[in-house]
Formats: structure tokens, sequence, C-alpha cells
């Protein structure tokens, strides 16, 4: 039995359609899609329907495919300076195209983790973060003490969110993830998925690495109209252009310096004119 668990898709069609196209061809059973189908890309209605229609796909719940659904809602649970600032017309713009799309509240019917099962292999715990967080990133860098608490007495755990694949052992435990389909954050700009092989000696693992159009795929934050929601989707351009974390530490560094996020301080971000460095150094 072969097993893709992919993720991070994040609206970006043409790779998730090349991703499929690899599992096809090496006789994947079974395609477990582990959150984020959406959103910081431009075609998450498109992703969402490539995947939907299919028998053989199942889906974890990720943080924005959940995102989008309390942003239309204005939920409590977000700060509300949020929906009157206009760094956040690229969540709004991709709440409303899957909402009159009729996709928004398809996500809540997903649960927060999944355990693959086989015969005579371990259970496989399968999350978008951990079980406990959907935003807890599982990967290398996360303590020993932390992955035994959050693998819940499994000794194989996948994780997703982080964008950057990951094949470590932490004691007795096998930990994975499975990198970022629609973008990566480690400077490789294929797409990536995890294959897991059921074999006599266990689960393989594989990280799977594709190569896709990326240029069409830029293409679409303009022909879409998406880039004309302003700083926010331009980010997310920049992180599909140069396969590197932007948003993420753009953001940390501004809610740290107390600046506000336009323009003028991602100029300044991008040209490295701060005293700040992503990820932050580990102790």
């Amino acid at each position: 039995m072969k097993v893709a668990v992919m993720a991070d898709i994040h609206g970006n069609l043409g790779a998730l359609r090349a991703v499929l196209r690899d599992t096809e061809a090496r006789g994947v059973d079974r395609i477990i899609v582990n959150g984020d189908l959406v959103n910081r890309g431009p075609d998450s209605v498109a992703v969402m329907e490539e995947l939907l229609k299919r028998s053989d796909v199942s889906f974890v719940l990720g943080n924005h495919d959940d995102l989008l659904k309390l942003w239309q809602e204005r939920s409590e649970n977000l700060p509300p300076e949020w929906f009157t600032d206009p760094f956040w017309e690229a969540t709004a713009w991709n709440a409303e195209t899957l909402d009159r799309a009729g996709l928004l509240y398809v996500p809540q019917q997903w649960n927060f983790s999944e355990v693959l099962k086989a015969d005579g292999l371990p259970d496989v715990l399968i999350a978008h973060g951990t079980t406990a967080n959907y935003r807890e990133g599982l990967s290398d860098r996360m303590s020993a003490g932390r992955l035994r608490e959050v693998a819940g007495g499994h000794r194989v755990v996948v994780g997703s969110h982080i964008h950057r694949p990951v094949v470590h052992r932490s004691g007795d435990i096998l930990v994975l993830n499975t990198g970022g389909v629609g973008v990566s954050a480690d400077g490789d700009p294929r797409a990536a998925y995890l294959l897991l092989t059921a074999t006599a000696q266990g689960w393989q693992p594989e990280i799977i690495r594709v190569s896709y159009d990326r240029q069409s795929s830029l293409q679409r934050f303009a022909e879409s109209g998406y880039l004309a929601t302003g700083l926010s989707a331009e980010i997310f351009r920049q992180e599909l252009l140069t396969s590197r974390s932007l948003y993420t530490p753009y953001w940390a560094w501004t809610e740290a310096e107390a600046l506000p996020r336009n323009e003028a301080t991602w100029d300044q971000f991008m040209a490295g004119d701060h005293n700040w460095s992503w990820p932050p150094a580990r102790v």
C-alpha cells in the first residue's frame, strides 16, 4: 500500500495538479490532504473542487481552512482590528470567493487529525500541526519531550504547516513533515509531499519533490485579480518566487517593533534594514 500525505496547497492549482499526476504515476492507493488547501494563493476554489471530486482523498483541517470561515463570520476569536486593516484584504478576498462558491463551510466537516492504520504496521498519527494546535509546527526543532507529548503513544507522527519537509527520529518516534505543495520555505521551488509505503519492515517514508510550471502559478496572482488586494498578496507571491518564509518573519518583526504593516516597512524588511533573523536562534 502506498499513501500520499500532502498539505499546504494554498490555492496553487498548478502545483497540485503536478503532484496528483506524480501520485498516479507512482501507483498511490490513497491520498490524505493534511490541511491548508486554501488562502495565500489565488485559486482556492479550484483547488477545493479538484480534490473534492476524488474518491481516494480524505482531509484533515488546517489553520487556513478554518481561518477563512472565522474571517467571513467576523469571529470573536480574531482580533477585531484585523477586519479594518488593509493588510488583511487578501484573506478577505479568498474568504469571499470560497463563500460565493459554496465551499467556505466544507472544511468544517473535516477532523482535526487522522490515524492511518494498516495490518501489522504501527498506527500513523496525522495532524496539520499537532492534535493540540493546528499552528504548532511538528519538526526536528521540537524538543524530545514535546515530541513525546504530541505523539500520544504513537511511534509515527506526521505534521505539515511549516512548509519544510522533515524526516527525523527522536528516540523511538519517527517524526515526519510533508513540506508544502503550494509553496516551500526551504529554498527548493518544487512542490513537496510525503509518500508512505507499507513494507514488511514498517512504514517507509520518502519526501517526493515535483517540478511544475511555477511561472504560470505566479502569473495567476495578477490574472485572477488577487494581487490587486494589496501587500499581503504581494508577500505571498514573493514567497512563491523565493521559496522562503517571508510573511511570518515580517509579521513577527513588525509586532516586536510595534510597526505598521505597510509598503514602507515591507521594503525596509526586504532590504534587511532591521535587527531580525528568522527562524530565531535555538537555545
